[in-house]
């Protein structure tokens, strides 16, 4: 089994002649060197996985408030460090400047939040007899391994460490391979404050990530990446019997009704498909636009394309990504789609790909089946709401979908269709502070975020404590 961000060789992963094994990293910028990192073997994930079996028993009884005192510290080791940790994200993955900032600002802030709810984490009291006493009782799952992603590689760790620790989970992060210069300085940043063997941070390719996968004394993988990975990682639970979270890939449908402003919707539109050159979890992966507003919606589409481009795209995280996603639109092009704009690989180093259209998309092209992950917008026109919400729901994953639309009614059928853990009506982006969602299908298992996400990193055990009959003395 290898479990990689995307399904492919790692071109940058090589065996040096001494058996180790090291990853070297290009800025997608330019196609400087970033640096070398040593990748992990099964020994050194052996040797992690053991140094958090041990310290787990005197983190399991440390107070709650005792470790959300110590998450503060993390995150305000984060904090005196931020604009280090977001440059090296920018060189590492390409990530604009000021998204690699809010970044670390939000892995801050939800560090603080995961350190004040983990003293908060409640369970249920049951009634039972007058005389007893029912209740569950929360405790850790005991070693937690956290597979995060690339394209969000600061706060998406910040989540899953951060709600593992505060409830009482030694924890190992295995950052992407494609960002471990950025993984192994968060966990240079938050290990400093806690005991040893806490949290261990291992750095690697896919066989580091299988190793710690099949590893028996690991009880709960949280894993944000592919959807590649996640099935591996869940073939492997099926003999491990591991807890799983799994938040993985996408191909969230954005429905424009006929009743909205075409050029207000296509600002959503591009938002969505071309933020963090559509490499974000929740981007717009296929739009279906009513008849009535398709022409002036996709007019302002290119517009708005054009002004990206204009102002210059971010770069895709490696080539590799790039060639997938080229290789999408050459594909739905040469099976008679038309791009609009875009769609050429640009010459020079690095690993950009400009702000695409496409119009006239089979329904059975990878562009619209699978998830492309790079600033494309594939826009298919329909006749009416309910041809646009039938094609929307047609899809085997299921992590979130939007509706542009003035109508209650067609909110809520939706709402009611839509096999989704998150649908948005009328922003493609946005939400409360503390959301938590539930992908389903192929996107995924189990609470990311907000508070269900302590109920995930624990077990609950039912206790009954009844009245005694004590001996008698005379």
């Amino acid at each position: 089994m290898t479990l990689l961000d995307q399904p492919g060789t790692p071109l940058r992963a090589s065996d040096d002649p001494d058996g180790s094994r090291t990853i070297t990293i290009v800025d997608p910028q330019d196609g400087t060197t970033v640096g070398t990192v040593h990748s992990a073997d099964e020994a050194g994930v052996a040797a992690a996985v053991e140094a958090a079996v041990r310290a787990s028993e005197g983190w399991a009884a440390t107070a709650p408030a005792a470790r959300g005192a110590l998450l503060h510290a993390m995150a305000d080791g984060l904090a005196a460090r931020a604009d280090e940790v977001a440059a090296l994200n920018t060189r590492e993955t390409g990530k604009p400047a000021g998204d690699a900032r809010g970044g670390v600002d939000a892995a801050v802030g939800t560090l603080r939040q995961y350190a004040e709810l983990g003293p908060l984490h409640r369970t249920h009291s049951l009634r039972g007899a007058d005389v007893a006493v029912d209740y569950t009782r929360p405790e850790p799952r005991g070693v937690v391994a956290a597979i995060t992603p690339w394209n969000d590689p600061v706060a998406v760790a910040a989540g899953l460490v951060g709600a593992a620790l505060v409830t009482g989970n030694t924890v190992i992060h295995k950052p992407s391979e494609r960002c471990p210069h950025v993984g192994a300085l968060l966990g240079e940043i938050w290990s400093a404050p806690l005991p040893d063997g806490v949290l261990t941070t291992v750095t690697g390719d896919g066989r580091t990530g299988a190793a710690l996968v099949r590893s028996a004394a690991v009880h709960a993988i949280a894993h944000v990446g592919s959807t590649a990975t996640g099935r591996a990682i869940a073939e492997e639970a099926l003999h491990t019997g591991t807890h799983l979270v799994l938040e993985n890939g996408g191909n969230d449908a954005l429905l424009v009704d006929g009743d909205v402003d075409p050029v207000w919707a296509a600002g959503q539109a591009a938002l969505g498909a071309y933020a963090n050159s559509g490499q974000i979890c929740t981007s717009v992966e296929r739009v279906y636009v009513h008849a009535d507003i398709a022409e002036a919606f996709v007019e302002a589409l290119v517009v708005e394309a054009e002004q990206r481009n204009a102002a210059g795209m971010a770069p895709l995280v490696d080539t590799r990504m790039r060639a997938e996603v080229h290789r999408q639109v050459s594909a739905a092009e040469a099976a008679g789609a038309r791009v609009l704009i875009g769609g050429e690989i640009p010459e020079g180093a690095g690993a950009h790909y400009p702000a695409t259209v496409v119009v006239d998309v089979s329904s059975t092209a990878d562009l619209m089946r699978e998830e492309t992950f790079g600033p494309v917008a594939p826009v298919q026109v329909v006749a009416s709401f309910a041809e646009g919400l039938d094609r929307a729901v047609a899809s085997h994953y299921g992590l979130a979908a939007t509706v542009l639309t003035g109508s209650l009614e067609h909110t809520t059928e939706a709402i009611r269709r839509l096999p989704v853990g998150t649908v948005k009506i009328n922003a493609v982006f946005g939400g409360a502070p503390g959301g938590a969602a539930e992908p389903r299908g192929a996107s995924g298992r189990g609470f990311g975020y907000g508070p269900e996400l302590l109920d995930e990193m624990t077990t609950r055990k039912v206790v009954h404590i009844g009245r005694p009959v004590l001996r008698t003395t005379t």
